[in-house]
């Protein structure tokens, strides 16, 4: 088990036998919309709370079946990251869209996780209950239909209580945060500089790409190059896709 999802499955159980014996804390620690401006620390605390023994069940199952290979691909701060992010998402989503309930669980942040588990490895078979074979990206997209059906009024599977908003919240949290990681991640960075991306728009390119000649050219590269021009007449280089810009400057130092 990797070090973060084991300090998180410790920190959730622990709470949970804290708060069974004290119900003052379990109060002044759960989310209340109206109370947030008070009470900011509860937009973290609550993912730390559970109302019972199947609730904090489901949700440490799927950090420990989901969590351990996504800390390993992403890292130890990215992972805890991307959970407390998750989090709170699904607090913030939950609190602007269902404002009159409270808010109690890991499920924001399990949410967000699971996503970053299918986002990954899209086509893992998962066992719902054990028994129903779906891939890891069906699962998540059947869970996004099914919490907003319900979130918007459709009938409650397995009971009342559920914080749909606060799941969908973490879906997105999640998301947007693996993204914006991926973009600035040291592989990205990486990659641009060992493929750098031709960029066009220039006059000088223009100009440069204008003073090709097509004689001496073979017909298909001639075409091409017809092709090309055409396009800049037509919505300037900006239009010009990478490969595009390349061609040009190979052909234009060429000729």
């Amino acid at each position: 088990m990797t070090p973060w999802v084991r300090a998180l499955l410790t920190a959730n159980v622990i709470m949970f036998l804290l708060t069974a014996s004290m119900p003052g804390a379990f109060g002044a620690l759960a989310l209340v919309p109206a109370l947030i401006l008070v009470r900011p620390w509860t937009l973290v605390t609550y993912m730390f709370l559970h109302a019972g023994i199947g609730h904090i069940l489901f949700n440490m199952l799927s950090l420990f079946f989901f969590g351990p290979r996504l800390e390993a691909r992403l890292g130890g701060r990215t992972f805890i990251a991307l959970y407390l992010v998750s989090g709170l998402t699904g607090a913030v989503a939950s609190a602007v869209l269902s404002p009159a309930a409270a808010v109690v669980g890991a499920s924001g942040a399990i949410y967000g996780v699971m996503l970053g588990y299918a986002r990954y490895w899209p086509k893992d078979t998962i066992l719902i209950w054990g028994v129903l074979p779906v891939p890891a990206r069906g699962l998540v997209i059947g869970m996004t239909v099914l919490n907003l059906w319900q979130g918007m009024g459709g009938p409650m599977l397995g009971g009342g209580g559920i914080a749909n908003f606060a799941h969908l919240g973490g879906f997105l949290g999640a998301w947007a945060y693996l993204v914006w990681w991926e973009r600035r991640s040291p592989a990205a960075r990486f990659k641009a500089r060992a493929n750098p991306v031709a960029r066009a728009g220039s006059v000088s390119d223009i100009i440069r790409w204008a003073s090709i000649k097509p004689d001496g050219l073979h017909p298909i590269n001639r075409e091409e190059l017809e092709r090309l021009q055409g396009k800049i007449a037509a919505g300037g280089a900006t239009q010009l896709t990478p490969d595009e810009v390349a061609y040009l400057n190979r052909l234009s130092e060429r000729t």
